[in-house]
């Protein structure tokens, strides 16, 4: 299946840089490009895309909060965050606003296909800079505070979610899942679906997050 990507950046130059590298890849579409966040919004209502490549930082209305509008929307598509900003901070903003990548700009051409198509089959993607940067957050920010947080809040799921919330926190894939736990490839993804949609989060990042905090993993 074809992937339908739309590329969202303020410089005329990246943006035309990546449809020239992205556009002869056989699995992607590029069926659009905006210049800022609002014209982001418009153009996956307009252009039905399975995968977003966002910048963070954009006049009218930044990466971050176009990516909280876009992630509301009934089926929305997957983000993936490419930028240049590197901090705790945009990371932490991105991921929470429900981004499934976040990667910089100075990836290889070939990482930034593998996250596209990644996501698009609702997996998640970070840089490894960006999982480093995550992992020092769960281990150094109120750790005890959000241990107890996050055990009440998964204490949600049945069993099997709990299982598969832990295997995704381990940074398995849903085949990974289905052949550690014996199940389907569908009865995984079923059980994945159930737990985010009971815990209120947008994808496994989120998820992964979660089940470090509260010391799963």
């Amino acid at each position: 299946m074809t992937v339908r990507l739309l590329l969202v950046d303020d410089d005329p130059l990246v943006c035309a840089g990546l449809a020239a590298m992205l556009g002869g890849v056989p699995e992607l579409e590029l069926v659009g490009q905006a210049g800022d966040g609002r014209e982001a919004i418009d153009a996956v209502r307009d252009l039905r895309p399975d995968v977003v490549l966002m910048d963070i930082g954009m006049p009218v209305l930044d990466g971050v909060a176009a990516t909280a509008a876009i992630r509301r929307r009934t089926d929305p598509p997957a983000v993936i965050m490419l930028t240049t900003f590197g901090s705790d901070a945009y990371l932490l903003s991105a991921l929470r606003a429900g981004a499934s990548g976040y990667l910089l700009k100075d990836a290889a051409p070939a990482e930034i296909v593998d996250a596209v198509l990644r996501v698009a089959a609702d997996e998640s993607v970070l840089s490894a800079r960006s999982t480093r940067q995550l992992m020092d957050y769960v281990s150094s920010t109120d750790r005890d505070g959000r241990r107890a947080a996050a055990v009440t809040t998964l204490s949600v799921l049945t069993g099997r979610e709990r299982d598969v919330a832990l295997a995704v926190a381990q940074g398995k894939s849903n085949a990974e899942i289905a052949d550690e736990l014996d199940l389907g490839l569908a009865t995984v993804k079923t059980h994945l679906t159930r737990a985010l949609r009971k815990l209120e989060l947008n994808n496994r990042v989120q998820l992964a997050i979660l089940a470090h905090d509260a010391d799963l993993v």
